[in-house]
């Protein structure tokens, strides 16, 4: 299923598991109006089809003893399909790596760090980072805070995200009454 395929039903189900991927299926079901079986068979097929991907518990790092997160800049020697494709998925390899992004702009790769403290940062830094033949530079800013969603807007059939239809519709009725 490609995304020009995704219609209205397919885009809510997204929405829904992506607010809590645990919601059980009869209640997806309910929210759509589908059945429970045709639901579940719509899921299998976006899973199938590689829109759904897996679904991730949002973990609180402090509560697992990771109180750092990092994004390291980091510069590369060369700009070589093969040569980055390895270094990407080595640095993904990092338990501590939580994403890693390859980025257009004065750096080539930034990786996101959960780290325990500045000595756990340090010693990856020199064991599994810079000692890579491939890393020119690194640069790393501490992330004090940050904010974020897991819910995206999806595109249904009608070329439209469904949060920015009802948002405009609130906005009509706020400007226009009830």
């Amino acid at each position: 299923m490609d995304k020009a395929t995704l219609d209205r039903i397919d885009s809510e189900i997204v929405r829904l598991l992506q607010k809590n991927a645990w919601k059980p299926n009869k209640q997806i079901a309910a929210a759509v109006g589908l059945a429970p079986s045709t639901c579940h068979e719509r899921i299998k097929n976006l899973q199938r089809s590689g829109v759904i991907r897996g679904a991730h518990a949002d973990v609180d790092l402090r509560a697992v003893g990771l109180n750092l997160e990092v994004l390291a800049f980091i510069k590369l020697a060369k700009y070589e399909r093969g040569a980055i494709d390895q270094f990407m998925s080595d640095m993904e390899s990092v338990p501590e790596v939580r994403r890693v992004f390859l980025v257009s702009g004065r750096h080539d790769v930034i990786v996101h760090l959960a780290v325990k403290d500045i000595d756990h940062l340090r010693n990856l830094g020199f064991d599994r980072i810079t000692s890579q033949p491939m890393v020119v530079s690194i640069e790393t800013s501490f992330v004090y805070d940050s904010r974020g969603r897991n819910e995206l807007s999806i595109f249904s059939d009608g070329g439209s995200t469904d949060s920015a239809q009802a948002t405009k519709g609130s906005a009509q009725s706020k400007k226009h009454g009830p």
